[in-house]
C-alpha cells in the first residue's frame, strides 16, 4: 500500500470516528434532561461516572494497556486527583444542576461559550496575552449567552432561571481550568481519562453521600445515567482522541465539531419536546462566531 493511499484512508477513518462521537454528544442534553425526570443529579452524576469508569477500564484492558497502571508513579496519579475532581465531578455537579434549572437548549447552547471561557483564563494561567480581535470575539460569545437566557429580552434582562444561568457560564470555568491544568501532561489519553474518573467516581460517591441523594435504581434514570456514562463521558472522549491521531491536521477533524450544537436542537426538539425559540438560534450563532473568531486569531496570530 502507497503512503499516499494510507494516508486517504486514515483521514477518511478520522472524519468517520468524529462524525461518530459528534453524533453522540449531540444527543447528550437531551439524555441530561430527560433521565433528570426520573433521577436526582446526584444520583444520575454517579452511575453515568461508574459506567465510564467501567467502560474505560475495559477498553484500557482490550488496548493492552492496564499494566502500564503499576509503574505509574506518585505524581502521575496525583494530577488526577486534581483532573478528576475538576472533570466528571465539579463540572457535571455544576452542568447537571444547570440542565435540572434550564431548558435543555439554553443549557447546550450556553456551554459552548467554553472555548472563549479558556482564552480569557490563560492570560493568567498560561500568560497568553489578549489580542484585539479576541475582545470582539469575547462580546460576541458572552452577548449569545446572554440573548440566550434571557429569549432575547436585552432590555428587561428577564431570565427564567439566573441561577441556572450562572451555573452553566460556572461549568465552561470548569471545563477550561480542566483543559489548561491538562495541556502539558505526557500520559496517554485514555489512562489518563480512566484514573480522572477512578477518582472522579469516588467524590461524586462521597458527594451523593453527603447530599443523602437516593442512589436506589429507577429503570428510566438508570438506563439514562448509563447512555450519558457511555457516550458523553467515556467511549465518546476515545472516538475524538483516535479521529484526532488518525487526522493529518486537527483543524481538519476539530471543525466538525461545530455540527453538534444544531444536531442537539433537533434532537432537543423531537425527544423532550421543547420548541426551539428564534433566540436560542440567533444566541447560538453568536457564540460560534466568536468562537471562528477566535480560533482564527490562534491561527494568524492577529
Amino acid at each position: 500500500m502507497s503512503m499516499p493511499t494510507k494516508n486517504v484512508k486514515n483521514q477518511q477513518k478520522a472524519y468517520l470516528y468524529a462524525l461518530v462521537a459528534i453524533f453522540f454528544w449531540s444527543t447528550v442534553a437531551t439524555a441530561f434532561k430527560l433521565s433528570l425526570r426520573y433521577f436526582q443529579p446526584e444520583a444520575m452524576l454517579f452511575y453515568a461516572s461508574l459506567t465510564s469508569t467501567l467502560v474505560l477500564g475495559l477498553i484500557i484492558i482490550r488496548q493492552k494497556k492496564i499494566t502500564i497502571l503499576r509503574t505509574l508513579s506518585w505524581k502521575d496519579v496525583r494530577l488526577s486527583l486534581l483532573l478528576g475532581g475538576l472533570n466528571p465531578f465539579l463540572y457535571y455537579v455544576i452542568l447537571i444542576r444547570a440542565y435540572d434549572l434550564l431548558r435543555a437548549q439554553q443549557a447546550q447552547a450556553i456551554n459552548y461559550t467554553w472555548a472563549i471561557t479558556m482564552s480569557l483564563l490563560a492570560i493568567p494561567l498560561l500568560g497568553q496575552r489578549l489580542r484585539l480581535v479576541q475582545f470582539l470575539a469575547i462580546f460576541l460569545s458572552y452577548l449569545g449567552a446572554v440573548i440566550i437566557a434571557t429569549q432575547g429580552d436585552l432590555t428587561g434582562l428577564s431570565m427564567e432561571s439566573p441561577v441556572g444561568f450562572v451555573l452553566a457560564m460556572a461549568s465552561t470555568v470548569i471545563w477550561s481550568l480542566f483543559w489548561i491544568f491538562s495541556v502539558k501532561d505526557q500520559m496517554d489519553p485514555v489512562l489518563r481519562l480512566f484514573l480522572n474518573f477512578c477518582c472522579g467516581l469516588v467524590y461524586t460517591g462521597l458527594w451523593s453521600l453527603m447530599c443523602q441523594a437516593s442512589l436506589a435504581s429507577n429503570l428510566g434514570g438508570l438506563v439514562g445515567s448509563i447512555y450519558l456514562g457511555i457516550f458523553e463521558m467515556g467511549v465518546t472522549f476515545v472516538l475524538w482522541i483516535t479521529a484526532l491521531r488518525l487526522s493529518r491536521t486537527t483543524a481538519q477533524v476539530s471543525s466538525l465539531i461545530y455540527l453538534a450544537p444544531f444536531l442537539s436542537l433537533i434532537s432537543i426538539r423531537i425527544f423532550v419536546g421543547e420548541p426551539i425559540f428564534l433566540s436560542t438560534l440567533i444566541g447560538l450563532g453568536f457564540i460560534l462566531a466568536g468562537t471562528f473568531i477566535q480560533r482564527w486569531a490562534d491561527r494568524t496570530k492577529v
